[in-house]
């Protein structure tokens, strides 16, 4: 085995041994039923809430778990290991949402927020796609307008984590020609409705949302941060999610080369196991060297958010982290269910549900083609897209 500790706190192997073993009690066993039924057991919010999952890192005072960006990133990877769907949960509503109101927001929206969302009473959504907008982020056409001492929100959000669950949905809206605004918008407002997407090849279980903003009036006590300055709110929120997803997508190709290999101790052909032939230790060695790399990686960034560096100032890492970790998932899944034969094609076994997970990792929260730009802009001070 590859060594997986080194370097690393007792508090923050603490993290993992608790989220490890939640996972294995009160995830693993029922991933599968949550996939074919396209609906992760609401139940478990509360339960990531009271194990302090939902508050890592927020402050105490708001009922948040004191911890490092590390212990977040060994936490995530693990509920990745056990559902892809579930890790979703908590990277939007905590990594997203949460972190973001403790950025930027007042202290009457921290105190109205973030109680609810750390213990799980609430959850967020991250409401910046749009039907024709996705890695064009600075071209979403969702308009917010003054209306005396409020405003008015139109327009509709497209594949949003948590959209048809959450109490408050953190919504970027364009306010002039090139400015756009973020605003917390309660989901109960009038004119505000999320519509449930089915039909999802992989994050069955999650509750995937396009959302319709016709009319919805906030208070200006709604808006997050300042005019105009929404787009810079956006991105920053992403470069710190990107840490998050590159954990999730290491703990999916973990949980793949996990079941792999035991698969081919199991699994006899020619009179002996699998694992004995050479072609499939050279997938499973392929496997765990990829899988390494990434979660090494995504430590790496995740050291630099904890020693103070600025989100912008490791957002070249971030992307790289991303990139890597979750083109790594796609690769080490599919590789395992060849492990697994025509097994590996039906769901009594897990090996689908990772192909499946897998795959969306490496589109949204950017593109692994916007990783791609991003790292290549920093390695030539050339934006191609100018």
């Amino acid at each position: 085995m590859l060594a997986r500790d080194f370097g690393l706190t007792q508090t923050q192997r603490d993290f993992r041994t608790m989220a490890a073993e939640f996972v294995d009690a009160e995830i693993v066993p029922h991933a599968a039923e949550w996939d074919r039924a396209e609906r992760v057991d609401q139940a478990v919010v509360g339960r990531l809430g009271e194990l302090g999952f939902l508050g890592l890192m927020i402050d105490e005072r708001y009922g948040g778990v004191a911890a490092d960006m590390l212990s977040y990133v060994l936490v995530t990877e693990e509920l990745g290991r056990g559902d892809s769907a579930v890790r979703g949960i908590v990277s939007v509503s905590l990594g997203l949402v949460a972190k973001t109101i403790a950025a930027h927001g007042t202290d009457e929206q921290r105190e109205r927020w973030l109680p609810r969302l750390v213990s799980g009473q609430a959850l967020g959504c991250f409401a910046l796609t749009e039907p024709g907008t996705g890695s064009d982020a600075g071209s979403l056409r969702t308009r917010a307008t003054r209306d005396g001492g409020d405003w008015q929100l139109r327009g509709s959000k497209m594949f949003i984590t948590n959209g048809t669950w959450a109490e408050v949905a953190l919504v970027f809206a364009r306010t002039s020609e090139h400015g756009i605004t973020a605003f917390l918008v309660p989901t109960d407002s009038p004119g505000f409705t999320a519509t449930e997407i089915t039909g999802k090849l992989g994050l069955r279980g999650q509750a995937t949302a396009e959302l319709t903003l016709d009319g919805v009036r906030v208070p200006d006590s709604a808006r997050l941060g300042e005019v105009d300055r929404g787009l810079g709110i956006a991105l920053g929120a992403l470069s710190r999610g990107r840490i998050s997803v590159a954990a999730g997508a290491v703990g999916v190709a973990q949980a793949a080369l996990d079941a792999a290999t035991r698969y081919a101790g199991e699994r006899d052909q020619f009179g002996k196991p699998i694992a004995a032939f050479q072609l499939v230790q050279e997938l499973l060695a392929d496997a765990a060297v990829d899988v390494q790399a990434s979660r090494l990686l995504t430590h790496h960034v995740a050291r630099m958010a904890d020693a103070g560096v600025a989100p912008r100032d490791y957002a070249t890492d971030a992307s790289a982290a991303k990139y890597h970790a979750s083109e790594t998932a796609v690769r080490v899944s599919n590789n395992c269910l060849q492990v697994f034969g025509g097994y590996g094609f039906i769901d009594e076994y897990p090996a689908g549900k990772y192909v499946r997970d897998a795959r969306v990792l490496t589109l949204y929260e950017g593109t692994s083609q916007i990783q791609k730009l991003i790292i290549g802009r920093a390695l030539t001070g050339v934006n191609a897209m100018s």
